[in-house]
C-alpha cells in the first residue's frame, strides 16, 4: 500500500479494537423520516449510522417472508432439497385460501411448481400462498415451520423477533428495526446470490404452460407481475430486498444498494397506514440512502503480515503477530484515501506469552488524523527460555534502561 509509515512506540495498556470517538459524526446531518422505526447499517462492517425508534416492536409484515426464504434457502444448502425440485402446492397453499386482500403468486389445484419458482413468488409479488408453500414443503403444518422460523431467530440472537405464521399477514409477528436489519445482513451475507437470483427480479410472471395440466397449456392464465420494491428502478444501486403492509404495521422496507464498493442495509418499519403511505416510505429510503452514499463509505485496507516483534526471555526470540478481526470499517467519504499504518507495541515484550494476548495496537490513519485502532495479538504460545536466557535478557533489559535514559 502507498505511503505506508511503520512507527514502534511504547505500549503500556490494552486498547480496545475501535474507530475513533467522533470520526463518524456526519458533515450533514440526516434527513428527517416519516417511518415509525429505521435502522441504517453498512453492511460490510455493520457499522450503525441511522437509527429511529430502532428497538420499537413492530410487526414485520412481508418482511417476515425473508425468514421463510431463510429457511428454505438453508435445506436447499444443507442438500436436503433442490431449487429445482418439483413440488404439488397442497391445498393449504391454493390462492383461493389464503386471506382476504393477500398478496398472491396464484398457486392453484393441479399445478406444478419448482422451489426456485416458489421463492420468486415470496421475492417478488410477496404471495402469502407461496409462503404456506414453502413451509408445508419443511414441515408436516405451518404451526411447525412457524416454530423452525422462532427457533432460528433464536438462534440468530434475535430476541424481540417472533413469528405466528410464514408470510407476515398476522400483527401478531414481530421485529424491530435492529434486529431486522441485523438479520438482512447474515441474510446476504450468507447467501451472495440471493440478490441477483430472486430480490433483484424486476417481475414475476406465473403460471407459465408448465405449471398447469396439459390441456391448459395452451392459455396457461400467466399474470404478470411486478417487483413491489419500486427503488429497484427509482435508485440506482438498489438490489433488494422486501417491501411489507398490513394496516396494523403500516408500510415497511428491507432495503439494500451498493456503489463503488459500499454496501448499505436499511430497514424503515411503521409509515402511515394511509393512502400515499408506500410513496412516503419510499421517500424516506431514498433520503435516507442517498444521505448515507453522500457521507460514508466502506473502507478496505490491504494489510499484510505484521512484522515480528522481538521477544524477551523467552523460548524464541521473536513473537509471531496477527491483526485481530477485520481491518475494514467504515468512514467519512472524505477520509482515508491515503492510509499510514503505526504500531504501538508492548515493550519491553517478555516471555511467557499465550496466544491471542493483546501485545499491541495497529493505527490507521491519514492526512487529518487517526481513523481506527486494531488489536495486534500473539500468534502462538511462547514460553520462557532457558536459566541463562532469562539471565542474559535481564541483563540487556537493565543497560538498555539506562541507555534510554
Amino acid at each position: 500500500m502507498a505511503g505506508i509509515v511503520l512507527l514502534l512506540l511504547w505500549f503500556a495498556s490494552p486498547l480496545a479494537a475501535q474507530v475513533k470517538p467522533g470520526l463518524l459524526e456526519p458533515a450533514v446531518p440526516a434527513p428527517e423520516i416519516v417511518s415509525l422505526g429505521a435502522l441504517l447499517m453498512d453492511a460490510h462492517t455493520g457499522t450503525v449510522l441511522y437509527e429511529k425508534n430502532a428497538d420499537a416492536p413492530i410487526p414485520p409484515a412481508s418482511l417476515t417472508k425473508l425468514m421463510t426464504a431463510h429457511i428454505a434457502l438453508r435445506e436447499v444448502e444443507a442438500g436436503r432439497a433442490s431449487l429445482n425440485e418439483t413440488l404439488s402446492p397442497p391445498r393449504e397453499s391454493w390462492a383461493i385460501n389464503q386471506p382476504p386482500r393477500s398478496s398472491l403468486m396464484f398457486l392453484a389445484a393441479g399445478q406444478t411448481v419448482q422451489l426456485r419458482d416458489l421463492l420468486l413468488g415470496l421475492a417478488v409479488p410477496s404471495g402469502n400462498d407461496a409462503a404456506v408453500a414453502v413451509a408445508l414443503r419443511f414441515a408436516p403444518s405451518v404451526k411447525e415451520f412457524t416454530a423452525m422460523m422462532n427457533r432460528e431467530a433464536e438462534n440468530l440472537g434475535l430476541r424481540l423477533t417472533r413469528f405466528t405464521e410464514p408470510s407476515g399477514i398476522s400483527e401478531y409477528n414481530m421485529t424491530t428495526a435492529r434486529e431486522f436489519a441485523l438479520f438482512c445482513r447474515f441474510y446476504i451475507s450468507r447467501y451472495p446470490g440471493v440478490l441477483k437470483e430472486f430480490h433483484s427480479v424486476p417481475e414475476f410472471a406465473y403460471p407459465k404452460p408448465d405449471n398447469v395440466a396439459e390441456r391448459y397449456r395452451e392459455k396457461p392464465g400467466t399474470i404478470v407481475q411486478q417487483n413491489h420494491n419500486r427503488l429497484l428502478k427509482d435508485f440506482p444501486g438498489t438490489d433488494g430486498l422486501k417491501t411489507g403492509y398490513i394496516d396494523e404495521a403500516g408500510y415497511n422496507i428491507a432495503l439494500t444498494a451498493q456503489r463503488e464498493g459500499t454496501r448499505f442495509i436499511l430497514v424503515l418499519l411503521g409509515a402511515p397506514a394511509v393512502w400515499g403511505g408506500d410513496k412516503a416510505r419510499d421517500e424516506d429510503g431514498r433520503k435516507l440512502l442517498t444521505w448515507a452514499f453522500d457521507q460514508y463509505r466502506t473502507i478496505r485496507p490491504i494489510l499484510g503480515e505484521p512484522e515480528p516483534a522481538q521477544l524477551w526471555k523467552g523460548n524464541q526470540r521473536e513473537a509471531r503477530l496477527v491483526i485481530a478481526g477485520e481491518p475494514d470499517f467504515t468512514a467519512p467519504r472524505d477520509r482515508g484515501r491515503q492510509l499510514y499504518l503505526a504500531a504501538e507495541m508492548t515493550d519491553p515484550l517478555i516471555a511467557p506469552l499465550g496466544a491471542g494476548e493483546q501485545v499491541g495496537t495497529l493505527i490507521l490513519s491519514d492526512d487529518l488524523g487517526e481513523l481506527r485502532r486494531i488489536p495486534l495479538l500473539a500468534a502462538e504460545d511462547y514460553g520462557e527460555g532457558g536459566f541463562f536466557r532469562r539471565l542474559w535478557d535481564s541483563i540487556r533489559l537493565f543497560f538498555r534502561k539506562f541507555s534510554r535514559r
